[in-house]
C-alpha cells in the first residue's frame, strides 16, 4: 500500500522504484525548522514505514544545506509560548523515534550543512553520505539550550564519549572528511559525486535480499532504541529548562541584534 504524501508542504517525495527520495524543501533558510516542518517531520518516518511501495529511502536537503536545525524566529516564539515548547518536546521525540522505527533502510544524503536537529536526524539515518565541503555539529549550546533533541543519545554511540562531550559542549562544527575519518559519518565524497555515490548504494541495497535486511537493520537498532527510549524524556526536559534560561533568551536577542551573545550562567 503506496502511502498519501500530498499533505506534506515542506517536503518533495520523488518515487523511482522501490526508491522513495524525501528532500526537506525550504532552501531560502538553509531547510531550518519553522513549527510546521517539525510537526511534519514528526510523522514523516511513521508514513514512511507504512508506504509498502518502497524499500529505501533517500533522506535529503533542497538548497545549499541539508539543514540549519533550528529556527531562530520558532526559538523565539517557543520562549515566549511554553504550550509551543511542550508540543515541540512531543514532536521531538517522535522525529528520533519515527526513525529508529522505520524498517525501510534510510540514506542520508548530506548535500550541506547538518546542524542541530538537521544533525541529529542525519545520525539516526542508517547510512551517511556527506558532500565533503558539509559540515556537521550540534550547536544547541552556543544558543543556550541543552542538547536534548537526540545529539545525547547517538553522538556517542557513534564517536565514543569522550569526542561526543567535546563536541556537544562547545557546539564546534566538524567538516566532513573529519567527520568520515572518526566514524560520525560513512562517507564524505566531492560534491560532483554525491548524487551518483548515493544512488550506486541505493541500487545495492535495494538489489539485495531485502527482508534479511531489514530485519537486520531491526536488531541492530534494538540497543539504539531502548537508549533512546530511556533518555528521551529526561533529555527534552533539560532542554525545557534550558528553553526559559537568561541565556537561551540572551542568545535569541543577540541574534536578532546581529551581535555576539555574553552568556551568564543563568
Amino acid at each position: 500500500m503506496a502511502v498519501d504524501y500530498s499533505g506534506y508542504k515542506f517536503f518533495i517525495f520523488e518515487q523511482d522504484g522501490r526508491t522513495m527520495t524525501v528532500t526537506m524543501n525550504r532552501p531560502e533558510a538553509l531547510n531550518a525548522m519553522t513549527a510546521e516542518m517539525h510537526e511534519e517531520s514528526s510523522r514523516i518516518f511513521y508514513d514512511l514505514g507504512m508506504d509498502h511501495s518502497i524499500d529505501v529511502v533517500i533522506f535529503t536537503g533542497a538548497g545549499k544545506a541539508f539543514s540549519a536545525g533550528g529556527d531562530i524566529v520558532g526559538m523565539k516564539k517557543m520562549y515566549e509560548d511554553t504550550e509551543m515548547f511542550d508540543r515541540s518536546i512531543n514532536e521531538a521525540k517522535k522525529v528520533v523515534f519515527g526513525i529508529l522505527d522505520c524498517e525501510k533502510v534510510i540514506i542520508c544524503k548530506m548535500n550541506g550543512d547538518a546542524v542541530g536537529l538537521g544533525a541529529t536526524m542525519a545520525l539516526f539515518c542508517d547510512i551517511i553520505f556527506a558532500a565533503d565541503h558539509a559540515r556537521i555539529g550540534d550547536p544547541h549550546v552556543r544558543v543556550g539550550l541543552a542538547a536534548g533533541d537526540g545529539g545525547a543519545v547517538i553522538w556517542p554511540q557513534a564517536i565514543g564519549y569522550a569526542r561526543a562531550k567535546e563536541y556537544l559542549l562547545t557546539g564546534d562544527l566538524i567538516n566532513a572528511k573529519d567527520a568520515a575519518a572518526m566514524g560520525l559519518i560513512n562517507y564524505a565524497v566531492p560534491a560532483d559525486e554525491l548524487d551518483a555515490r548515493v544512488d550506486a548504494f541505493a541500487k545495492k541495497i535495494g538489489s539485495g535480499a531485502m527482508k534479511s535486511i531489514k530485519y537486520t537493520k531491526t536488531a541492530i537498532n534494538i540497543g539504539l532504541k531502548q537508549l533512546a527510549h530511556s533518555m528521551m524524556d529526561t533529555c527534552m526536559a533539560y532542554e525545557a529548562l534550558t528553553n526559559r534560561s537568561q541565556d537561551h533568551l540572551e542568545a535569541i536577542n543577540a541574534f536578532s541584534e546581529k551581535r555576539k551573545p555574553k552568556f551568564n550562567g543563568l
